[in-house]
């Protein structure tokens, strides 16, 4: 001890320790229970560590990226759940071998020849092909009717296609309806689809519809699976006897 009451430090110059030994080691327990505590903290922060480091090795890239797919996720959902429904495709049925009429009347095929079908491309097919199916006739100067909605929802409800098309003979002056016009009527369907049909030969409207005149309404032609024509309307309007014969298709 130095005179100034500091003990003297030991041989090597370090300052002096106290160091207190128990005289029962049941009294360091709760030294040691702190002791463990820490250690399982500091085990529990590096497992933390190990499971977060692929995601914070890139920062906030990964939680975006991952946010990015969840929304692409359910937007795909919700496009498929309410989104537009395509056109069914026509079921494979032969032609009927001896319809009951000649081609282009009622109880007959439809008339011989190619038309286009234009979606995202323009498409040549036979017009007996495209069945079973319902075509809308529009004629020149005619706005687009809500009859296309109609027409439309049922034959999606019923499985066969709804095709318009424009009545290419011109009337009173009046130019047929042009091709973007009809796109436009088309859009009109919210529950199914309506297709476009180009028919420059005026195979449809030739043999279906009235002449083209002031006034006149969409004409619908209904073709069975077998490429029968069961039923013609001129002038047809919504309601629950157009539906029936949508419908009727389906067993022709």
């Amino acid at each position: 001890m130095r005179p100034d009451g500091d003990p003297d430090p030991d041989d090597y110059g370090l300052p002096h320790v106290d160091v207190v030994v128990p005289d029962d080691a049941r009294e360091l327990d709760r030294d040691v229970l702190a002791y463990r505590r820490e250690e399982r903290r500091r085990r529990r922060r590096r497992r933390l560590r190990r499971v977060a480091r692929p995601v914070t090795r890139f920062g906030v890239a990964i939680p975006i990226i991952a946010g990015a797919l969840l929304v692409a996720l359910i937007s795909g959902a919700l496009m498929t759940a309410f989104g537009p429904r395509p056109a069914p495709r026509p079921k494979g049925v032969a032609l009927a071998p001896s319809p009951a009429a000649a081609p282009g009347e009622i109880g007959g095929l439809l008339p011989a020849g190619a038309v286009d079908v234009v979606n995202r491309d323009k498409n040549t097919r036979d017009l007996r092909d495209l069945r079973p199916a319902v075509f809308g006739i529009v004629p020149p100067g005619a706005e687009c009717p809500g009859v296309v909605a109609a027409l439309a929802g049922s034959a999606h409800e019923y499985g066969v296609r709804f095709m318009l098309v424009a009545d290419p003979r011109p009337a009173a002056g009046r130019q047929p309806v042009p091709l973007k016009d009809i796109k436009a009527c088309a859009g009109t369907a919210h529950d199914g689809t309506a297709e476009i049909l180009e028919d420059s030969k005026a195979l449809l409207a030739g043999a279906y519809a009235p002449a083209p005149a002031a006034g006149s309404a969409l004409t619908a032609v209904f073709v069975q699976p077998d490429g029968v024509v069961k039923n013609v309307v001129a002038g047809a309007t919504p309601g629950p006897d157009l539906a029936q014969k949508v419908k009727s298709l389906r067993y022709g």
